[in-house]
């Protein structure tokens, strides 16, 4: 007898029905699963075969054989035991035929009891069953919270295998899973960290709120104790919220990768990751033989830190040029393409020296320039020429770090950010793919970065003393209709030109190495 039911696979971040076909028939005792599995698929033998014993079923001492059609796509993981299962019931007559079958997407994973545990990559499945028009979708019960937030698709949970045979036999009433999106969404929307906390460094202050006003990377460098990862864990607390689209395709990739906690099913915040620089390329860009998604992507519509830039692998941070030029990452396998997103705001932190007290007059360094620049040269330049905003955080004095006067909160440092970025919606909404300044091309900043006669003056001094690049030019011309944007001037004027020009510091000829000190070798404006 044959059996067919409809279950889901992950692909990327996305989901496709996967039809399961369970035949049975009186041949020598084999169990064979086809259709491209990996070895978790492969495995479910065991865990159906005691599974079903342990729900009071016979296992069929005849040939089995599983088919997961389409049969030219990869299929990996345990999310097809319980499908696998149900077929092999109905198959073997043990369970009646049942009419509404095809109604309905069923996934999860058994356990050797006939319990069903959570799978990856839920949300995807249910966000495709409800475009796809399904009628509901029979689940993990730990996983009913996840699927529930794409509205508009019937969810079942179910704990165990018979509770599934049960409802689709009509011998148990399983009702529906809801939940109220915006309210989770809004209750989710919290952050533990705050601006307040920063004691000083106003102009590092200035320089982030720039950053997340035009979605720009940003560079900070001083020596150890300077609060470069204090400052960067509350980036993030001043981007615009996230919008329930973004959240969404945020949640998903956390999803696919595991990492969705159940207490959280929707990700309302913006993302922040920062990995150790021990991290291989697989880990940071996304791989593996069944590609997954990286810290790239993981930080997808939030910020990806990374601290102590020159520790990563050179190689490693040369990966990095292509989501930050393109949004999205792309993972080539012999057997296969992907691409996830990657639309994330990078900050970065380093030492100026090996031994991190080249610019802290408190502290004597002991580099000899030849290590200075080693330490250097392991950053390309044209990983330096794609973060659009450099600054100096110096160490902090006994006074500022004694004072009582809370700093600027995150909730007013939002409110300019949200202002500046309405003002850019404004702008781009003829334009495609381009949300703010930062994702401005060529043909975008010839046509909203016109200058005066004054600041293309400046410009045009800055270049020439300081040696700047041409993607070090189209930077400058970003982050001043950002600061525009800020001050809310239709016009960039000299004043923004001025402070967008500080903010390239880390630029060849900027910088010279002057005994102990690093110095500005020109002062422009």
């Amino acid at each position: 007898m044959l059996a067919k039911l409809r279950s889901m696979a992950v692909l990327g971040i996305d989901a496709f029905e996967v039809t399961i076909e369970a035949d049975i028939c009186e041949m020598m005792p084999s169990f064979t699963i086809v259709g491209l599995p990996d070895g978790a698929v492969r495995e479910s033998k065991e865990r159906v075969l005691s599974a079903v014993k342990n729900c009071g079923f016979e296992f069929p001492a005849r040939k089995i054989t599983i088919n997961m059609a389409p049969a030219d796509v990869r299929k990996e993981g345990s999310a097809f035991d319980l499908p696998i299962a149900i077929g092999m019931l109905i198959a073997s007559s043990q369970v009646s035929a049942i009419d509404s079958l095809g109604d309905y997407i069923i996934t999860g994973e058994l356990s050797l009891d006939g319990s069903v545990k959570r799978v990856k990559g839920m949300l995807s499945m249910a966000v495709t069953a409800r475009d796809m028009g399904v009628k509901g979708m029979i689940i993990p019960e730990d996983n009913a919270h996840e699927a529930a937030v794409a509205e508009g698709v019937s969810i079942y949970p179910v704990s165990t295998l018979n509770d599934a045979l049960e409802f689709l036999q009509s011998r148990k009433m399983i009702q529906p899973h809801n939940t109220n999106l915006e309210e989770l969404f809004n209750r989710s929307r919290k952050y533990s960290v705050d601006f307040r906390d920063v004691k000083g460094q106003e102009h590092i202050k200035r320089a982030l709120l720039v950053a997340a006003a035009g979605g720009h990377n940003i560079l900070m460098v001083g020596p150890p104790g300077s609060g470069k990862t204090m400052l960067a864990r509350r980036l993030p607390t001043i981007l615009p919220d996230l919008t329930l689209d973004e959240a969404l395709e945020t949640t998903k990739i956390h999803s696919v990768a595991g990492l969705l906690e159940q207490s959280s099913p929707l990700l309302a915040v913006r993302p922040y990751r920062s990995p150790h620089h021990t991290i291989s390329d697989a880990g940071l860009i996304g791989g593996g033989s069944y590609p997954r998604p990286g810290e790239v992507s993981l930080s997808h519509h939030g910020v990806l830190f990374l601290d102590e830039l020159p520790e990563f692998n050179k190689n490693v941070l040369e990966n990095l040029r292509q989501p930050l030029e393109d949004g999205k990452v792309t993972i080539s396998r012999a057997a296969m393409s992907l691409s996830y997103p990657a639309r994330f705001m990078l900050a970065a932190a380093l030492n100026p020296c090996p031994c991190g007290f080249l610019t802290d007059n408190r502290h004597r360094c002991t580099c000899k320039p030849e290590q200075i620049q080693k330490y250097m040269a392991k950053i390309s330049g044209p990983l330096f020429d794609r973060i659009d905003i450099h600054a100096e955080v110096p160490a902090l004095s006994y006074e500022e770090l004694a004072q009582k006067q809370p700093g600027r909160d995150s909730e007013s440092m939002r409110k300019d950010v949200k202002a500046a970025r309405a003002a850019q919606t404004e702008r781009f909404k003829l334009t495609k793919d381009v949300f703010c300044n930062a994702h401005m091309e060529s043909r975008h900043i010839r046509k909203f970065c016109q200058l005066g006669s004054d600041s293309q003056n400046l410009l045009r001094v800055a270049i020439e003393k300081l040696g700047l690049s041409a993607r070090a030019y189209d930077r400058i011309l970003k982050v001043s209709r950002t600061i525009a944007d800020l001050d809310e001037s239709e016009n960039i004027k000299s004043t923004h030109i001025s402070e967008a020009i500080q903010y390239r510091s880390m630029d060849r000829k900027l910088w010279t190495s002057a005994g102990r000190n690093l110095q500005p070798a020109e002062t422009i404006g």
